[in-house]
């Protein structure tokens, strides 16, 4: 672990698990949790409800709040859930807190997510935008990464022994 109070981000495409393992892990480390989808303003929310994939325009406010956010709890630490699709992406939510920052991939094949995705309800994200989703993810080098065909307690354990 890079320090005590880490900021780990959980990322992956939408129905990876973000939400499930970052609760979990926030509870096994005693740490909060935050959920990035929280944190979209409304037009983002509206704009995937009705089905059409977020730009990086819309998600750079998103993902600045977040990064405050994380600088915010850098103290404590904490566990936030976002997407983190893109390379810059992942620059931006770690500007100035690069020594206390770890990223989790939850990786997955598009058909077990897609599986996933089928099972979820009132979640403003339509499983038609997974394709968007996975045309968008460039693969982290420099995360933890684990497969989400593990139960998720079998995730976080492996996600602790890695830290």
């Amino acid at each position: 672990m890079k320090s005590k109070n880490p900021i780990i981000f959980v990322m992956g495409v939408s129905g990876s698990g973000k939400s499930t393992i970052g609760k979990l892990l926030a509870e096994e480390l005693n740490l909060s949790f935050y959920d990035g989808d929280d944190y979209h303003p409304e037009a983002n929310v509206k704009k995937m409800a009705d089905g059409h994939p977020l730009d990086d325009d819309d998600r750079q406010g998103w993902l600045e709040r977040l990064n405050l956010l994380a600088i915010e709890k850098s103290e404590d630490g904490a566990i936030i859930a976002c997407s983190a699709l893109k390379n810059k992406y992942r620059t931006i939510l770690q500007n100035g807190i690069e020594e206390k920052l770890n990223f989790v991939y939850l990786q997955g094949t598009f058909e077990e997510i897609m599986g996933r995705l089928a099972l979820r309800k009132n979640h403003f994200m339509p499983p038609e935008l997974l394709h968007s989703q996975f045309n968008t993810l460039e693969v982290p080098e420099d995360a933890i990464t684990v497969s989400i065909m593990h139960t998720p307690e079998k995730i976080v354990s492996k996600i602790i022994k890695a830290l």
